[in-house]
C-alpha cells in the first residue's frame, strides 16, 4: 500500500515533469485539502497564466504555489516596499507577514485597489518581494468576532498548520476496500425541528453533517451514542460537514473535542464565525439559566482552530473517496446546501441544510443546480399542506401597518428575533421605511448579539445580495450604519431608560424567547397594553415563544440574577408578522425540487414536525413521481 510519504513524493514527480526546466520545485506537502507547492520560483508560476490550472487539472488536487524563505525579501524592506505599491486610495490597514508559508496578509478597506485590474497590482508585489499577498477586506463596521478569530488563528498558525498536515495526510490516503455502498444514517432532527446531525457513510469514509440542539427541549441531543455515530469513537469520523450556524445545526460541534475528536469542520468562512459567536453566546445563556453547560469555551476554540473554510462552489476533497461542494442556501450568512460526490461517480447527495429558495433584502436564494443528485436530505419546517407564507412584500406592508398603529397608540414595539439572519433582514426593512416615510422615524435598539452579527455580514460582503453589497461598498450608503440603529449596552439600567421613554422599537434575542435579553424586556413591558410583542420567525413547539403565540398570558421565568422563578402576566399586545422567515415555505420547498435538473431519484423530508414531513414527503410522491420518505430519528438507509 503506497504511504501518505511516497504519494508526495509521486506527486512532486510529477509536477517536476509538467513544469518548465526554470522551475524549481523544492517540496510539496498536504494541508487539509490543498497540494501546497513550494518555490523559489513563484514569478515563474505567475507569468504562465494558465501552469497553475493545468497542473491542478492534471493532478486533480486544489493546488497553492508558496515560496521557500530564501526567495523572500526582509519583512521590513517588504512592508515598505508593499506600501509603495498599493495606491493610498486603497486604505491599507495592516499588514501581517508569515514567513512559514511565505505569505502577507494585506487587510484594506478597498481590496479591489490592492488586487488590480487583472491582478496586475498582486502580480507586482510577487515580484517585487517575493512574499504571496492574501488580501482581506477591512471591515466596515469594527466586528470584535472576526477580529478575535483572525486574531486566534495567526497566534495558532502553527499548531494549525500541524492539523492541516495531519488532515491532508488522512483524507489523501489510498483506498482500502473495492466494496460499493453508501448509507445514511438519522441521529436527529427527523419528525422533529432541530439537533440536525446525519452520518454519511461508504467503507471507507464516515462524515458527521452537523450537530445541534433541540429548541425548548433541553437534554434532547443527537444520538451521538448510536453504533453508526460515536460508539466506534469520536476520530472513527473523517470529517464534520456543517451547513450552517444556527444552534439547532452547530451547539454541539465543540462537544465532538470534548469526546477526543480531532479532525476537520469543512463550512464555509462567515459560519466559521458566526458558529464561534453563537456556541459562546450558549454557554453564557445556559450558566444564566442554571444549566450546566455540556462543553467549556476552549472546547469551542478548539473547533474553531480545526475550522477548514471553503468558498462556495469549490470542489473539495474531504475524504478518499468524497468530494464536496458548498452553494448557497438562502437562509443566513453563509448557510449552504452541501453537495457531496461519492466515488468516480458513484453515488451523489445533496442535505439542503435551511433553504429559502427565492431572494430576499438581505440574499440570494437558494441554489439547486447540481450536475447529478441521486438523493435530496430535504428541509420540511414548512412542509405542512398550509404552509404557505405570505408574499414578503405583504409581510412589509403589515409590519409597517402594525408599527405605525402602536405608534399611535404610544406604545413600544418588541420583536423577538435570532440575531443571525432574520434581524438583518428587518433592520434593512426598518431602514427603508423611515428613510421613505412609511413609517415615523424612532430610535431601534438592538439588543443582544444583533450588532455584532450585523458586523460579520459586512465582513463578508460577497455572500450578500449584490445591491446590498454594492451599497456597503462603493456608495457610503450603509444601511446598518443609519442613525436609527442604537446599540442596548447599558444593561438593566438601560433597558429600563428605553421602557419609560417614548415611542422605539426593540429588536432583541432570542428569536424563540429561550433566554437573553427578551426576558428582560417581558418584565419591563408586559405589562403595558399599549405595547406589543411582534413575532416574525418560527417559534418551535415547547418554547416560550410558541406558548405566547398560542396565547398564554401568564409565564413563569427563571433567567433571573439569583435563579428564582419569577410568573409575569403579560397584558401587551401579540401580533405575528409572518413572511420573514428564513426557511422557503411549501410551495418555496416544491418549486425548488421541481426546477432541479435532473431531479433527484428520492427525497428524505426531515427538519420538520410530523405532519409537515409527512404531508411534504406524500406531496412530492404525488406530483412529481419520485421515492420519497419522512424518515425517523435512529434509521439507516442504504444508497447504493
Amino acid at each position: 500500500m503506497t504511504t501518505a510519504d511516497e504519494t508526495l513524493q509521486q506527486l512532486k514527480t510529477r509536477i517536476e515533469a509538467e513544469t518548465p526546466d526554470n522551475i524549481t520545485i523544492r517540496s510539496v506537502t498536504f494541508e487539509g485539502p490543498v497540494l501546497v507547492v513550494y518555490t523559489p520560483d513563484v514569478q515563474a508560476f505567475a507569468e504562465r497564466d494558465r501552469l497553475v490550472s493545468d497542473l491542478a487539472k492534471s493532478l486533480q488536487k486544489r493546488l497553492t504555489i508558496r515560496p521557500t524563505p530564501d526567495a523572500l525579501v526582509p519583512k521590513a524592506e517588504a512592508d515598505a516596499k508593499i506600501r509603495q505599491i498599493i495606491p493610498d486610495e486603497a486604505g491599507v490597514t495592516d499588514l501581517e507577514f508569515d514567513s512559514d508559508v511565505g505569505e502577507v496578509l494585506i487587510e484594506a478597506a478597498k481590496p479591489g485597489m490592492v488586487v488590480g485590474r487583472h491582478g496586475n497590482t498582486l502580480d507586482e508585489i510577487r515580484t517585487t518581494v517575493g512574499w504571496t499577498p492574501n488580501v482581506l477586506r477591512t471591515p466596515p463596521m469594527e466586528s470584535s468576532t472576526v477580529s478575535n478569530v483572525r486574531n486566534f488563528l495567526t497566534q495558532e498558525r502553527d499548531e494549525r498548520r500541524e492539523i492541516l498536515e495531519t488532515v491532508g495526510r488522512r483524507l489523501h490516503r489510498p483506498t482500502e476496500s473495492d466494496a460499493e455502498w453508501v448509507r445514511l444514517t438519522t441521529l436527529g432532527c427527523c419528525r422533529e425541528v432541530g439537533r440536525a446531525s446525519f452520518i454519511l457513510s461508504t467503507p471507507e469514509t464516515r462524515i458527521l453533517i452537523d450537530c445541534g440542539d433541540k429548541p425548548g427541549a433541553a437534554g434532547e441531543v443527537p444520538y451521538l451514542q448510536a453504533p453508526e455515530a460515536l460508539a466506534a469513537g469520536p476520530n472513527s469520523l473523517d470529517a464534520v460537514v456543517l451547513t450552517h450556524a444556527h444552534l439547532d445545526h452547530s451547539a454541539l460541534i465543540p462537544i465532538l473535542f470534548k469526546y477526543g475528536y480531532d479532525g476537520p469542520i469543512y463550512t464555509t468562512e462567515p459560519t466559521r464565525d458566526l458558529m464561534g459567536l453563537l456556541q459562546l453566546d450558549y454557554l453564557d445563556v445556559a450558566a444564566k439559566q442554571g444549566r450546566t453547560p455540556p462543553y467549556e469555551s476552549k472546547m469551542v476554540r478548539k473547533a474553531l482552530k480545526h475550522t477548514i473554510p471553503i468558498e462556495y462552489g469549490n470542489v473539495t476533497d474531504i475524504a478518499p473517496d468524497i468530494k464536496l461542494t458548498l452553494h448557497n442556501a438562502g437562509h443566513i450568512l453563509g448557510s449552504a446546501v452541501a453537495h457531496f460526490h461519492i466515488g468516480e461517480g458513484r453515488y451523489n447527495v445533496a442535505f439542503s441544510g435551511d433553504i429559502h429558495y427565492t431572494d430576499t433584502r438581505l440574499l440570494d436564494g437558494a441554489v439547486n443546480d447540481f450536475p447529478r443528485v441521486e438523493s435530496l436530505i430535504l428541509e420540511s419546517t414548512y412542509g405542512g399542506r398550509n404552509d404557505y407564507q405570505t408574499d414578503q412584500s405583504d409581510s412589509e406592508r403589515k409590519l409597517k401597518t402594525v408599527i405605525n398603529r402602536i405608534y399611535e397608540n404610544e406604545g413600544i414595539v418588541l420583536i423577538p428575533a435570532f440575531a443571525v439572519g432574520r434581524s438583518q433582514e428587518l433592520m434593512l426593512v426598518l431602514e427603508e421605511a423611515m428613510r421613505s416615510g412609511d413609517i415615523p422615524e424612532m430610535p431601534v435598539y438592538l439588543d443582544g448579539m444583533i450588532r455584532e452579527a450585523t458586523a460579520i455580514h459586512t465582513a463578508y460582503p460577497d455572500y450578500l445580495r449584490e445591491s446590498l453589497r454594492e451599497r456597503i461598498l462603493y456608495e457610503d450608503d450603509n444601511p446598518f450604519l443609519m442613525d436609527y440603529f442604537q446599540q442596548v449596552d447599558g444593561g438593566e439600567e438601560m433597558r429600563r431608560d428605553i421602557a419609560d421613554e417614548e415611542q422605539s422599537i426593540v429588536l432583541t434575542t432570542s428569536g424563540m424567547i429561550e433566554g437573553g435579553p427578551i426576558m428582560s424586556w417581558l418584565r419591563l413591558l408586559g405589562g403595558e397594553p399599549d405595547n406589543e410583542l411582534v413575532f416574525v420567525g418560527y417559534q418551535a413547539d415547547g418554547t416560550l415563544g410558541r406558548q405566547i403565540q398560542r396565547g398564554q398570558d401568564e409565564i413563569t421565568m427563571t433567567d433571573t440574577a439569583d435563579g428564582r422563578a419569577e410568573r409575569v402576566n403579560l397584558r401587551m399586545g401579540v401580533e405575528t408578522v409572518e413572511g420573514f422567515s428564513g426557511h422557503a415555505d411549501r410551495q418555496g420547498l416544491e418549486n425548488f425540487v421541481r426546477t432541479m435538473n435532473p431531479r433527484p431519484e428520492q427525497v428524505l423530508c426531515v427538519h420538520g414536525d410530523e405532519s409537515s414531513t409527512d404531508q411534504l414527503s406524500s406531496a412530492l410522491y404525488q406530483d412529481m413521481n419520485m421515492r420519497t420518505f419522512a424518515p425517523k430519528n435512529l434509521e439507516t438507509f442504504r444508497f447504493v
